[in-house]
């Protein structure tokens, strides 16, 4: 069992690259990546929570609930990302699921079609287009390994879902959304499957980074861009490494010889830890896998804890069955989740040998 997550690390380093960008003081030209002077320090916040606050803590709980179409994940997901911004929070991490052909599982005799631009677009910003043909013709689904294509399937899945929640972040002015700019040079080997993506809107202030599947070795970049953003928003989206730690990993927060060596062979601590220093923090995350033969997903915001879901026997809706605060529920605790509301396996269900979860 695993985590919605698809991890590949190539061995390469990712180098910076003139690109274009709207981080320069000429906004129309390439990436010049030099920012006011005025603004070149992060931001530090002081969080001090009044009772109101505490309270409308508790009650996000409740308000979290499980996107079923594309236009409410990216509803969802630009909320948080902008309710995140009002609280001080620039430097964001979000976890999304990305759109699927219904057919994909149908492996051996269906090669997908990639969900390109236009489709998922049409279905994003139109009020009116998830009618029951397009709903049943598209799927939110985890990043995972399930994806013939790869990486690179799930990029040209994710770019055009991160230009819509971009666009509904930065708005519009009279009518005209803001301009934004993709930058793959970012991706040397041009086969990993990141990118960076901008938002250029009326007010500079207003510009919105997105990196989309960064790598481990994509921190150096999103260390140099997010040093010279200021109070602007920088993005991470669906990062490619883990959001469990195996033995490198936990070797290599352990800090001194040993953790630069598990560092260096892999481990992750190391650019967590820089990215810890330059205040990213998660403001919004949808995972999901299977247990006890049903669908699970797991979600959280910025100001919730996490909040687990069973999907019901119909596969209409998700049932709430648990809340955890701090770290990230396990396998295990969801399976437990599971045993102590009586949900038992899928199978059993189907054939009548155990209650329907509906």
């Amino acid at each position: 069992h695993h985590s919605s997550f698809f991890c590949l690390a190539p061995a390469h380093t990712v180098g910076f690259a003139p690109v274009p960008s709207i981080l320069g003081s000429g906004r129309n030209n390439a990436i010049s990546i030099s920012l006011s002077s005025t603004e070149n320090d992060l931001e530090t916040t002081t969080n001090t929570q009044s009772s109101d606050d505490i309270n409308d803590d508790m009650n996000m709980n409740s308000k979290v609930s499980v996107p079923l179409t594309l236009d409410e994940m990216i509803t969802q997901s630009s909320e948080a990302m902008r309710q995140a911004k009002q609280k001080g929070i620039n430097r964001q991490i979000i976890r999304i699921f990305l759109p699927r052909d219904s057919k994909s599982g149908q492996l051996g005799q269906y090669f997908e079609n990639d969900m390109n631009e236009d489709r998922i677009m049409s279905r994003s910003e139109s009020s009116t287009a998830f009618s029951s043909d397009s709903e049943s013709s598209i799927s939110l689904v985890p990043p995972d390994e399930t994806w013939q294509g790869g990486i690179m399937q799930l990029y040209r899945a994710a770019a055009p879902t991160v230009k819509s929640i971009l666009r509904k972040v930065s708005g519009d002015v009279g009518g005209v959304p803001a301009k934004l700019i993709e930058d793959r040079s970012i991706d040397t080997s041009g086969v990993d499957g990141v990118g960076l993506w901008m938002s250029q809107n009326n007010d500079p202030k207003d510009d919105v980074s997105c990196f989309v599947q960064p790598l481990q070795e994509t921190v150096d970049v999103i260390e140099s861009i997010s040093n010279q953003a200021g109070k602007r928003t920088v993005v991470l989206v669906n990062p490619q490494w883990r959001n469990v730690d195996d033995a490198l990993d936990s070797a290599s927060k352990s800090g001194g010889v040993f953790g630069t060596l598990a560092s260096f062979l892999g481990g992750k601590g190391g650019s967590l830890q820089r990215l810890d220093d330059l205040g990213y923090q998660s403001v919004y995350s949808i995972e999901g896998y299977v247990c006890k033969g049903g669908n699970v997903r797991l979600m959280k915001r910025f100001d919730s804890d996490w909040v687990v879901f069973a999907e019901n026997d119909s596969e209409t809706s998700y049932i709430k069955i648990g809340e955890v605060k701090g770290s990230r529920p396990s396998y295990q605790d969801v399976d437990k989740m599971l045993d102590d509301k009586g949900i038992s396996l899928k199978y059993a269900r189907d054939i009548g040998l155990a209650p329907k979860l509906e």
